[in-house]
């Protein structure tokens, strides 16, 4: 149910349902059919799959990249390498933003040299001669500047702009790294011609520039955003080995030592056709997008598909605490270990996201915001960081002024307890599943979001039609589904708690905090 971006929504508020909401319009479930009936796929000899919906009613073609790789595939000790390829995907190729590839990549092979040199050197630690170690870099820097000289990196950007392009994204997340973007339906070939060079023939330029970037990245986005870094450390805690425990942009310690060769090795590795899901939605049809993959895709050579991540999570046999001490107003999340995308219970978990903490109609809000006034904010997500593998089920609570962590944290219990022992109103479920059917139709509207969630469902699924059977999905969850999911989850046993305090008050004990009735705990 990953397609329904519930975890986005929560972020503001949602749409109110009323009861004459619980169906959808009989116009918008017609719509969402005749959808399917106009997806057709296709998967060229090397394995690289296409999905493409036809949609005609304006001049616009909208294009989606998946690659199935992401943080969870870093080499240990080489974390922030899958982020890299957000940096560097449209850097240009061997023909595209080079001024002479010839001496560019002359030129980048030097600069690798020169970094061998001074690897080698610093490496000898103790031993190592400081002077030749700065002598070597500064060799590597000029080298490194040389190649700077011959790259015309924003040439790739360039070109699509002047060819109109829209809505142009590039994320290298967890489990995945993708791209998007739009263009006139005139134009829909050069979206061919340049994703597949991208895919054929990349440069890797500018890498070590990048990784000062990404570094940067790392203390602007964690270090000094205390909602991210109170999440990280909530991720680190709660997974013992899992590489989810990971940033998804990589430590900081690991990042200044990443290697160009190393992200040639990882592309080679993992951005092989099978591995790669194209989404395309718009003004164009299935049998030209077949004629021009085939044209411009075809010449990539098939290749092993990478192994599938198989490090697993040990089974947690006891709440976790972290305090952190942070400035400003404290923050409390709770994460309860939860199983994949693929369990059963996936769907009655969002659900419980939304009859938690969609928009001001969510439990959450309405007791500790606005009837108790216990907490400023009060929220759930229902998977993080990524639902492909056992993950979190996330609560976020920050208090009210006059009001502290513990206060907050003892209300969270206390509702989760009642939620877990009270049997759930078949209305309010209905209302919950409205919320679901229409997030995901509103989801659905453009051709940006389509090829998104079709990729999405094909890579992830096995079957863009994941997709359009979530609604039948929903329907099929019952009020004891939805309870059963809650007690087996919300166990002390699998929880772990990340809180701040003031500078200085770590050493204060907590409250004592109300006994938990004993359930049975996650798998």
């Amino acid at each position: 149910m990953r397609g329904l971006d519930l975890c986005s929504l929560i972020l503001s508020a949602g749409l109110l349902v009323s009861a004459q909401d619980l169906q959808e319009p009989p116009k918008k479930a017609q719509e969402f059919q005749e959808l399917q009936k106009k997806v057709s796929e296709f998967t060229l000899p090397n394995g690289l799959h296409f999905i493409v919906l036809e949609r005609h009613e304006s001049p616009v073609v909208s294009f989606h990249t998946r690659v199935n790789v992401g943080s969870i595939q870093d080499p240990a000790g080489e974390t922030g390498l899958a982020h890299m390829f957000e940096h560097l995907a449209f850097k240009g190729t061997e023909t595209i933003g080079t001024r002479s590839w010839p001496e560019e990549k002359k030129a980048l092979d030097a600069a690798e040299e020169a970094y061998d040199r001074m690897d080698a050197e610093a490496d000898k630690g103790i031993k190592a001669d400081q002077m030749r170690v700065d002598m070597l870099r500064s060799q590597f820097r000029m080298a490194a500047d040389s190649a700077q000289r011959l790259a015309a990196s924003g040439e790739y950007l360039r070109i699509l702009a002047e060819n109109g392009v829209l809505n142009f994204t590039s994320l290298a997340a967890t489990a995945s790294t993708e791209s998007s973007y739009s263009l006139p339906s005139n134009r829909a070939e050069l979206w061919f011609l340049m994703e597949s060079q991208r895919l054929l023939h990349p440069a890797f330029r500018e890498f070590y520039g990048e990784r000062d970037v990404v570094l940067e990245e790392y203390r602007q986005r964690v270090e000094s955003n205390p909602p991210a870094r109170l999440l990280a450390e909530l991720l680190s805690a709660a997974f013992k080995v899992h590489p989810y425990r990971n940033p998804s942009g990589g430590w900081p310690s690991d990042i200044p030592n990443l290697r160009r060769t190393q992200a040639q090795a990882f592309f080679e590795r993992y951005y092989v056709p099978g591995n790669i899901t194209v989404a395309i939605v718009g003004d164009v049809t299935a049998v030209d997008a077949k004629r021009l993959a085939e044209r411009y895709f075809g010449p990539m050579a098939a290749k092993p598909m990478p192994p599938v991540e198989t490090t697993r999570e040990p089974p947690q046999n006891g709440p976790k605490t972290v305090i952190l001490e942070m400035p400003g107003q404290p923050v409390t999340l709770v994460g309860y270990k939860r199983p994949s995308q693929y369990d059963k219970d996936d769907i009655p978990l969002d659900l419980i996201q939304i009859l938690l903490s969609q928009g001001r109609t969510g439990m959450l809000y309405n007791e500790l915001v606005q009837e108790k006034r216990l907490a400023l904010q009060a929220q759930a997500v229902a998977t993080n960081p990524d639902g492909r593998f056992p993950n979190l089920f996330v609560f976020l609570l920050v208090p009210a002024p006059g009001h502290t962590v513990e206060e907050t944290q003892r209300a969270l219990e206390d509702l989760l307890q009642r939620f877990k022992s009270t049997a759930l109103d078949p209305l309010l479920l209905a209302r919950a599943k409205a919320q679901g059917r229409a997030n995901l139709m509103r989801g659905m509207t453009s051709n940006r979001d389509l090829a998104g969630r079709l990729a999405f469902h094909s890579a992830s699924y096995g079957d863009w039609r994941k997709l359009f059977t979530t609604l039948d999905d929903l329907n099929r969850v019952s009020p004891a589904e939805v309870q059963r999911a809650a007690n087996r989850y919300f166990v002390a046993t699998g929880r772990t708690t990340v809180y701040t305090v003031l500078p200085g008050q770590s050493d204060a004990p907590p409250p004592p905090k109300p006994p938990e009735r004993k359930t049975g705990g996650p798998q």
